[in-house]
């Protein structure tokens, strides 16, 4: 199915949360305000690694109009914060590790009065050597910015030859290479902030936008020591996320102000402060050496990752785990030997970020295949096609996996876009200052959180008291459209529509714990939470209509605003009870529930996966020979990722996604030097706008699953920004006939590149 606006949006008219949005009318969490209410800030470190000889807070807490100051002193619980490893301090002690980290808060009347007061704070610090090289940070003799050491995790995986060397002794072709990537922002729309807003039991309610709603509870309860059922978490809607709020930020500090005051307080980071201690995504190093015999079958192949994850861990282990799974891609190699190291420095955290790692590992393998087919003087395509997995092969280490012939399916489709097929002419010889060239790539995604990591979820059904059919699930809809896609669902499997339906998200008060808005996993996660319910909600509600109608069960349905019975000889079916008729007739109303897992598989490394969505991208570029500027003209995708349900939202996801990606391979960069941010606000960080994006785009779906593959739709939320880079990557090789092995694009290197092929003087 091509999917385009015209067509996307013919199924669904208005999502309930289009007119709010597209009006400004929506109030994001941040937008939020309540009587009494003050106004937090955070001092962080300006220095990237130093001791703290000692804070003084008497000028700042004798300011009229201030209401607290807090330090570490003050945390009741834990001070310490991380999804996995709490190796973050809420307020650091003793010690700095990146501009950034945070020493005390305070609470005010006013932001100004809070920003005046901070600044009226003093911190005495004996500046330490700092570490900014992941490589030097490695080494035996560099200083340890953690009790544990520099090395956060490291990762491998291994099959085929014991010694690789023995395996590519047996190559025909081989190729090498290193492949480094930016740091890159996540330029949500809304930065970090929230409100918390205590109560008169003990008990605190936050308002704060993320992506685990009962993962900020249970972090909170350690750091405030209280129990969770004394923190309410109120997490949508959300002005964009991407994973940079999926760690906690301001709500430590806005609980423990809102505690400390009993008043209400909130915290909104200003876009400086976002980009200072706000989470980016990992920069990594790939060393690659590949490896093929004289028909193009890849013998060996030899991978060593370097991420640098920053002064904390966050979700770094995760990310890194994903890239080491994902080094071999779609391809099926006898002889693999990838290791994976995540280290601390003294540069800005990085943590989770769509694509999660799979962006930069497709990025150095698509080009490696690429520049083996060159060398072997084989159609990358043939090549492809040749190493290709099947239908039932096991997945990328080696783990049972559904069976799918999603890369094929991608591979076979994304060779016939127009876009491959166009006859480019452009001659530089003849004074043309622009050349045009074009390229593709192909991915897989594994979805979920992966082997060996907690994935449950839960989903919940009632008949409400006003007639409404309540659906909850513990998600947020940050922007990708998860609202339209219950909608969606619902209507789909109870042939209701919008009245019918009344959605719970986004409050660990009302919802049950379906797990995080992350890895791809929540359409997956609704898809089956509804279909598991369907049977038992609909069994409840129509028993109670047989009871109050007197008409078989059998013979009613759900349907459009209420039960309906079935068409008898030369009638049509009738609405005979509608919902809210029924409800008020309920001694008790009708509710059902179920807890379950994202589909895993039984036997893999960490993180493994056992669903994946596949990808690809066809991309075609224009170089302008004067600035050295690449502009993307043209881009195709085609998805292999099962049923769509939204198609609106498919192809938003998709298209967003390629932009991000667009932005990753060609202009963003948050530079840093002596660990600290060169680009300071969006002025000096380019992001792509509406001049930059492809003119023409098309997205395909594949929606056909193999038979026996009953999981339904795959999320596509990160699944579009994965193979844009090295698609991007080829279109520049093949209109300049050079490789570039470092992104974002540089147009000084790509300049003395075009200089050293003699397409410019």
């Amino acid at each position: 199915m091509i999917l385009d606006n015209e067509s996307a949006g013919s199924r669904w008219k208005i999502r309930r949360d289009g007119v709010p949005k597209v009006t400004g009318k929506l109030k994001y969490l941040t937008d939020l305000t309540f009587p009494n209410m003050l106004y937090g800030t955070v001092l962080r470190s300006e220095y990237p690694h130093a001791e703290i000889e000692s804070i003084d807070t008497k000028e700042a807490e004798e300011l009229a109009g201030v209401f607290a100051v807090i330090t570490y002193k003050d945390v009741p619980g834990l001070n310490g914060f991380g999804i996995v490893i709490q190796d973050q301090p809420v307020f650091c002690e003793e010690k700095v590790r990146y501009v950034g980290d945070a020493i005390a808060a305070v609470a005010a009347r006013t932001k100004e009065i809070a920003q005046q007061a901070i600044s009226l704070i003093k911190v005495k610090y004996q500046p330490l050597q700092i570490i900014t090289d992941p490589d030097e940070a490695l080494k035996d003799t560099a200083i340890r910015l953690h009790k544990e050491g520099n090395l956060l995790h490291q990762a491998a995986f291994k099959k085929g030859e014991s010694n690789i060397e023995e395996a590519f002794n047996k190559c025909e072709w081989i190729i090498e290479g290193t492949y480094q990537t930016p740091r890159q922002m996540h330029a949500y729309m809304e930065t970090e902030g929230g409100v918390a807003v205590p109560d008169e039991a003990g008990g605190i309610t936050i308002y704060a936008p993320t992506q685990h709603g009962f993962k900020d509870q249970l972090q909170l309860s350690r750091i405030l020591a209280l129990p969770l059922e004394k923190i309410r978490i109120i997490s949508s809607p959300i002005g964009g996320s991407f994973g940079g709020k999926d760690e906690l930020n301001v709500q430590p500090y806005i609980s423990l102000l809102a505690l400390k005051t009993q008043r209400p307080v909130k915290i909104h980071q200003s876009r400086r402060i976002s980009i200072k201690a706000g989470l980016k995504r990992h920069p990594m190093k790939i060393y690659m050496k590949t490896g093929a015999d004289v028909s193009g079958k890849i013998i060996a192949h030899q991978v060593k990752i370097t991420a640098d994850t920053g002064a904390y861990a966050t979700l770094g282990p995760a990310v890194l785990d994903f890239a080491v799974e994902h080094s071999a891609g779609p391809y099926i190699i006898e002889n693999i030997d990838v290791k994976g190291y995540s280290v601390y420095t003294n540069n800005g955290v990085a943590g989770e970020f769509r694509g999660f790692g799979g962006n930069q590992i497709t990025f150095a393998l698509e080009t490696q295949i690429e520049r083996l087919a060159e060398k072997a003087r084989i159609d990358s395509t043939k090549l492809r096609f040749t190493n290709l997995r099947k239908t039932e092969d096991f997945g990328p280490v080696d783990q049972p996996i559904v069976p799918t012939n999603g890369a094929y399916a991608v591979l076979t489709e994304i060779t016939k876009s127009a876009i491959l097929q166009k006859d480019l002419v452009t001659n530089p010889m003849n004074g043309d200052k622009k050349i045009k060239g074009r390229g593709y790539s192909i991915t897989m995604h594994g979805g979920g959180l992966g082997y060996g990591r907690a994935d449950a979820s839960g989903a919940r059904l009632a008949l409400n008291s006003a007639g409404k059919i309540e659906v909850s699930f513990g998600f947020e809809e940050c922007g990708q459209g998860l609202i339209p896609t219950i909608d969606m669902i619902m209507a789909d499997t109870f042939l209701c529509e919008p009245s019918d339906i009344e959605i719970t998200i986004g409050d660990t008060a009302k919802v049950p714990h379906s797990g995080s808005s992350t890895a791809s996993r929540a359409t997956n996660m609704v898809w089956l939470g509804i279909n598991k319910l369907k049977g038992p909600f609909s069994e409840k509600l129509l028993t109670l209509a047989e009871k109050q109608t007197k008409c078989p069960k059998e013979s009613l349905f759900l349907g459009k605003n209420g039960i309906w019975k079935n068409a008898e000889e030369n009638e049509e079916p009738a609405l005979i009870l509608p919902y809210k008729q029924l409800a008020e007739s309920c001694e008790e109303l009708p509710t059902v529930s179920v807890s379950y897992h994202f589909p895993t598989t039984p036997n893999s490394i960490d993180g493994g996966h056992f669903l994946y969505t596949f990808a690809g991208v066809a991309a075609e570029v224009e170089i302008d020979l004067l600035s050295g500027s690449v502009a993307v003209t043209r881009m195709d995708h085609v998805i292999s990722a099962g049923p769509v349900v939204n198609p609106m939202g498919y192809l938003g996801q998709i298209e967003g996604g390629a932009n991000m990606g667009l932005g990753f391979t060609i202009m963003e960069d948050a530079v840093m030097e002596n660990g600290r941010y060169m680009n300071e606000n969006f002025d000096t960080y380019l992001i792509p706008t509406i001049l930059d994006i492809p003119i023409e785009t098309t997205v395909t779906a594949i929606e056909e699953l193999v038979p026996g593959d009953d999981y339904g739709p795959r999320g596509v939320g990160e699944i579009g920004t994965v193979a844009v880079a090295p698609a991007i990557i080829s279109a520049i090789h093949d209109a300049a006939g050079i490789w570039l092995n470092q992104l974002p694009v540089k147009a000084d290197i790509l300049l003395q590149a075009l200089e050293r092929q003699g397409l410019r003087e």
